[in-house]
């Protein structure tokens, strides 16, 4: 496993939350554990659930894979 202080889930997640909102505020403390795999399972669910589009979801995925560890 691989700790990552910003999961690019979680940026996606406030950007999307951030645009339907002019009120909402997200507060993010701690380091948070996330492995690939749950990364890339998310980042499907986003895709399926139409809370992204997929270039978007290509992009990520191929970043998600690019990254060591």
């Amino acid at each position: 496993m691989h700790t990552i202080k910003f999961p690019a889930l979680a940026v996606l997640g406030c950007l999307l939350l951030g645009a339907c909102s002019g009120d909402t505020y997200v507060k993010v403390q701690g380091t948070t554990t996330v492995s690939k795999g749950q990364e890339l399972a998310d980042l499907q669910r986003a895709l399926d659930e139409g809370a992204i589009e997929r270039r978007d979801y290509e992009l990520l995925r191929k970043r998600i894979l690019d990254r060591p560890h």
